[in-house]
């Protein structure tokens, strides 16, 4: 493996955003389990509402496959105008009591997986991070007007939250996030998690509400005081709009109304299937009830009057 310091690069921090012992350092990746693109919207939110600085920026090209995620360029007229580089960098952000906390955000690597690994343990020991929580997110078959489910992980049985296990085992494909809570439990340090479920009929759309619950648990967990008034504004207004949709589509209702009676059942435990079991003659599948749910999202939005 090449030397994990050659993937980043160091900036000093101001002399109110240096990290005190025991800090905490957050991770939100985006292009795998992101679903309701909340892990993205946890990070804006913490960075638009909080005062940071960059303290290490990473070499993305490295680490990201551009042809699999083609960055976006403007062309204007009869040349290109910009480009949207990738950017994987660690943030020092100040909360509303003065802890410093890490915040690392950007894209997913593609590759070099335990080469960042590394290179995110050593960031750890730089800044004496006593622990590591991951922002994640998973489409379920769940309703958007029920509470919205946690599962909590750990590399130390003592670090998941009580109540949030998955109850059971499974397979499930790999992510750079996942290894790298894997790679520090096994250099001894402390790593933890938060999968956040998010209906999946609203996966592909940015959900603030799920972003919510990520919030909270994150800051009940790190001791953090972070704003959510905006958070929380962003999200009542998906709901309107949700419930808007809601009530103009019978397909829509159906599905929804039959997502409630299977997790009340759940909930109450007359139901001992699991939630990812469901009934295709009553529910139609995700990618249909998605497609009605942005083709109203999309007639919300502003029109363009040079269209």
């Amino acid at each position: 493996m090449l030397d994990p310091r050659t993937l980043y690069t160091l900036a000093e921090p101001s002399p109110d955003l240096v990290p005190g012992p025991s800090s905490t350092l957050v991770h939100a990746l985006n292009g795998f389990v992101d679903a309701g693109s909340a892990p993205r919207l946890v990070a804006d939110h913490l960075l638009t509402s909080l005062p940071h600085e960059v303290v290490a920026t990473f070499d993305a090209d490295q680490l990201v496959d551009y042809r699999s995620r083609r960055p976006a360029m403007v062309y204007d007229q009869n040349h290109y105008a910009s480009y949207e580089r990738p950017e994987l960098l660690l943030y020092s952000v100040r909360d509303r009591d003065g802890q410093v906390f890490l915040l690392l955000r950007g894209p997913e690597p593609d590759t070099q997986w335990e080469r960042f690994a590394a290179a995110v343990a050593q960031l750890v020991e730089h800044f004496d991070v006593s622990r590591t929580i991951g922002l994640h997110a998973i489409g379920m078959p769940v309703p958007h007007t029920r509470p919205l489910g946690v599962i909590g992980h750990a590399n130390r049985g003592d670090l998941v939250p009580q109540g949030q296990s998955w109850p059971g085992t499974v397979q499930i494909p790999g992510s750079a996030a996942a290894l790298l809570e894997l790679r520090l439990g096994e250099a001894g340090h402390a790593a933890l998690g938060f999968v956040v479920q998010v209906p999946h009929y609203l996966a592909d759309t940015p959900y603030p509400d799920a972003a919510a619950v990520l919030l909270d648990s994150l800051t009940e967990q790190a001791g953090l005081v972070v704003p959510r008034s905006e958070l929380l504004s962003a999200a009542e207004q998906t709901r309107e709009a949700i419930a808007e949709q809601v009530a103009g589509s019978e397909e829509v209702a159906r599905v929804v109304t039959a997502l409630e009676q299977q997790y009340d059942a759940y909930a109450g435990g007359r139901e001992r299937r699991s939630l990812l079991a469901t009934d295709d003659a009553l529910l139609p599948s995700a990618d249909e009830l998605a497609a009605e749910v942005e083709r109203f999202l999309k007639s919300e939005a502003p029109e363009d009057p040079g269209a």
